[in-house]
C-alpha cells in the first residue's frame, strides 16, 4: 500500500523522501507550501499537530490500520522499524545510530537553520549571523572528528543517522561552510550523495535541489 508523504523542499522534508527511496516503499508526495502557510491548514494539523513538514500517513500501520507520523526523527525510526532497514540490530551500533540521530535533531539542523535565518535577512544582524555560522562550523567539526575513523556516523554501517544529516549538509554553501575545511565530512558527503536513492529522494516538491 502507498504511503502518503506531506512535504516541501526543505532539508527536513528531504529526510523523509530519501528514506522512502532507500527503503523502496511506494509513496505519493503531497505539497504543503510552507511559503503560503499551508502547514497551518486544519487538515494538515490533524496529522502534524506541530504544523511542521514532513508528515506521513501509512495506510498499513502496525496493527494493519492507518497511522500518521510527524517529526522527522520519528518518521525515520518508524520506516526503519517497518522495513528492518538502516537501524542496526547490533546493540552498540544501534546506540550510536540513535546518538547521532538525536545529535542531528538537537543541533545539526536547528543551529544550521538559525544560520540560514540570519544570513537571509534583508537587514544584516551581525551578532546572529556570526553566532550561528560559528556554531555550524563547530558542529561540522564534531562530525569531522567522528568520521575520521568511521565510514558512517554510526560506524561501518549506513543508517538513519546519515539519512538525517545529509540533507542539512547539502546546504553547506547556504550556511557558509566550506567542506574543504572538513575533509572527512567531504568524503562522507560525496559517498552519500552518490547513492541513487539519495539522488532521487533529494528533489522533493516545491523547490530545486539546493
Amino acid at each position: 500500500m502507498t504511503i502518503e508523504l506531506y512535504t516541501w523542499a526543505t532539508p527536513n522534508g528531504r529526510k523523509a523522501s530519501v528514506m522512502l527511496e532507500e527503503t523502496g516503499l511506494p509513496y505519493t508526495e503531497h505539497a504543503v507550501n510552507i511559503s503560503k502557510g499551508e502547514q497551518f491548514n486544519p487538515d494538515f494539523l490533524k496529522i502534524s499537530p506541530n504544523n511542521r513538514i514532513p508528515a506521513i500517513v501509512d495506510p498499513d500501520g502496525p496493527d494493519g490500520k492507518p497511522v500518521s507520523v510527524f517529526e522527522t526523527g520519528a518518521i525515520l525510526v518508524y520506516l526503519g522499524e517497518k522495513t528492518g532497514k538502516f537501524i542496526p540490530t547490533d546493540a552498540r551500533k544501534r546506540i550510536a545510530t540513535f546518538e547521532w540521530l538525536m545529535w542531528q535533531m538537537g543541533g545539526f539542523g536547528p543551529m544550521l537553520g538559525q544560520a540560514h535565518h540570519f544570513l537571509g535577512l534583508d537587514t544584516e544582524v551581525p551578532y546572529g549571523s556570526e553566532r550561528y555560522v560559528k556554531e555550524s562550523k563547530r558542529l561540522y567539526g564534531v562530525m569531522d572528528r567522528r568520521l575520521e575513523d568511521n565510514e558512517y556516523l554510526a560506524g561501518d554501517e549506513y543508517t538513519i543517522a546519515d539519512i538525517a544529516c545529509y540533507p542539512w549538509a547539502h546546504r553547506h554553501p547556504r550556511h557558509k561552510v566550506d567542506l574543504n575545511e572538513f575533509t572527512n565530512v567531504q568524503r562522507w558527503y560525496d559517498s552519500i550523495g552518490a547513492r541513487p536513492a539519495v539522488q532521487k529522494g533529494m528533489p522533493t516538491l516545491g523547490g530545486i535541489n539546493m
